[in-house]
């Protein structure tokens, strides 16, 4: 096809501008930008107007984002959340691999297709989108919370058996390779033990103090971390896994640095202008002249997948001992198919085991699926509070396993988040915990965040004015969020940053004069401290209230003078 634009560079110009326009016309139509950035796919895709030849350089900002999404999810999981969340993950995971590819094979034998193609469209119906979902969960920051991972968890699993799959496929379709399903799991299972005993190797002895090295300049910490996300991705494609897999493994093997809140938060901002080219590549890769034969079959394919896969993982899941609320927004999770379930129907394709008109079947589901559950998760909860009361069936008399995670959750709470461990700072913490308040620190100084955590103080490394980091302390039970930091402009960007995230508690914020002062009292803040004048004023009355014999003609003199340079007790 002759390319409608004279080069690259316009191409994109006038694709970035489609974008917005129809983002921005679904965000006034309260449409999630998922489903308006796979229209625009459509729109600029060879099914409308054919305007995208560019797919070389769209396919690679794609992948770029879908790396750097998988690094993002990665960081958030460290060991310990490994360890708690791997048993229901790898149970809830498999559980509705089983109960969908069985469920759904049976459905697709009564809609009258032969075996193999029975085989090919059940098991892609199994597989739910990481990427979209983790997306959804981001926005909604709900990335940390317990059902977001759990679905994380199992997500992952699914992503596990998807490469399997794939791979099996691969080797069945080398008809004069006997040996080769066999010779294909033994080189997996030897090249990713290798593969996971060097990350680990290298988080042990190498990437620790690298990071602390590197963390010294911000913008060279968020360099090596985007290319070390990309070179573990193409490390993972090269060892025959995927991009995602090595992606994902970059993130864990960072998630246990004092750095990982500062690099995640930084990131975002790229992740989803990339992530925007993942979606419109999707979309101009529906064939849409193969969909119009199978809307019947896709209907009842579609319901199955929306109404079956969370049924079975709320059951799973109400079985382990979690609440039904936590099974019904992981549930939801999993009621749509993967772009994964697309590369299998093509690749299925390619070997000759399914025809065109099963690929526009699975592409057809793949498309209701994705914009339906998009609606789903993002309006979770109020679908749970009108289902609720018909959901008990899901949860058993006590949820022993959930209740343990909110006493541990209770146990590991604080009472004070504090910005800036200096000197003011450090002094600050060491009076609170004296006085039994449990205290998290953070400060963007790498060596002094290594200080104080040697010094027995909860820290975390990251920026104040960064309200991407914000999102990731866990505010939701603290009282009180306070700045030993005197620069105005980031108590000020602090503020506006705990405002916009719905922060409910109380901020203290420091400041050098009374005019920043009273500027921070009208942003928001609770309560200014101001170190010289508090200083002062507690000195005087120190002096004041003691019985030694000056005492008295001090507090007099000061009379006297009317030094009207005194504080505010609200300030």
């Amino acid at each position: 096809m002759t390319p409608v634009f004279s080069d690259v560079f316009t191409e994109m110009a006038v694709l970035l501008m489609v974008a917005a326009v129809i983002g921005a016309i679904g965000v006034r139509l309260r449409q999630p930008l998922i489903v308006a950035f796979i229209a625009v796919g459509i729109l600029v895709g060879p099914s409308v107007l054919g305007w995208v030849s560019a797919n070389d350089q769209v396919d690679l900002l794609a992948k770029l984002g879908i790396a750097l999404l998988l690094f993002v999810v990665g960081l958030k999981l460290d060991l310990q959340i490994i360890r708690t969340m791997g048993p229901v993950a790898l149970a809830t995971g498999l559980g509705q691999v089983i109960f969908t590819s069985v469920v759904g094979y049976f459905i697709a034998i009564a809609l009258g297709m032969d075996t193999v193609t029975a085989v090919y469209v059940s098991v892609a119906l199994t597989f739910s989108s990481t990427i979209i979902i983790v997306k959804l969960l981001s926005d909604k920051r709900e990335v940390d919370s317990l059902h977001g991972r759990i679905a994380i968890g199992f997500l992952i699993v699914q992503d596990i058996v998807v490469v399997l799959v794939m791979i099996g496929l691969t080797a069945l379709g080398e008809v004069n390779n006997t040996a080769g399903l066999g010779q294909e799991a033994m080189a997996v299972l030897l090249k990713g033990g290798l593969f996971i005993a060097t990350i680990g190797l290298l988080m042990r002895y190498v990437l620790t103090p690298l990071l602390h090295q590197l963390a010294r300049s911000p913008e060279l910490l968020v360099l090596f971390a985007i290319a070390w996300a990309v070179a573990l991705g193409a490390a993972g494609v090269h060892l025959g896994f995927s991009k995602e897999v090595g992606a994902f493994l970059a993130g864990v093997s960072l998630a246990s640095t004092p750095y990982r809140e500062a690099i995640g938060a930084r990131l975002v901002s790229l992740r989803d202008f990339l992530l925007l080219f993942f979606f419109i590549d999707l979309g101009a890769g529906l064939d849409m002249t193969t969909l119009g034969a199978q809307v019947q079959p896709a209907i009842i394919l579609s319901l199955f997948v929306l109404i079956g896969n969370p049924l079975i993982v709320m059951t799973i899941l109400g079985l382990m001992g979690y609440r039904k609320r936590t099974g019904f927004l992981a549930g939801l999770t999993v009621a749509q198919i993967s772009e994964f379930s697309l590369i299998l129907g093509a690749l299925g394709l390619s070997l000759g085991h399914i025809d065109v008109d099963t690929m526009g079947l699975i592409t057809l589901v793949g498309l209701i699926t994705i914009s339906a559950s998009t609606y789903m998760i993002l309006y979770s909860h109020p679908l749970y509070e009108k289902m609720a009361p018909w959901l008990g069936v899901f949860e058993r008399k006590r949820a022993y396993r959930e209740e343990a995670l909110d006493q541990a959750r209770d146990e590991q709470s604080y009472d004070v988040v504090l910005f800036g461990l200096g000197r003011f700072g450090a002094g600050i913490a060491r009076e609170l915990r004296q006085r039994g308040y449990r205290v998290l620190g953070v400060d963007f100084d790498p060596d002094l965040v290594r200080r104080q955590e040697n010094n027995g103080y909860e820290m975390r490394y990251g920026d104040a004015e960064d309200p991407e980091f914000l999102a990731t302390l866990p505010l939701e039970k603290i009282p009180w969020v306070l700045s030993s930091v005197r620069e105005k402009p980031v108590n000020l960007a602090l503020l506006h940053g705990l405002s916009n995230d719905g922060y409910q508690g109380r901020v203290a914020v420091t400041a050098h004069t009374f005019l920043d002062a009273e500027q921070l009292k009208q942003a928001g803040a609770s309560r200014v401290l101001m170190p010289y004048a508090d200083a002062a004023a507690e000195v005087a009355d120190h002096l004041f209230d003691s019985n030694t014999r000056g005492a008295s003609g001090l507090a007099s003199g000061k009379k006297a003078e009317g030094d009207g340079d005194t504080t505010d007790s609200n300030v």
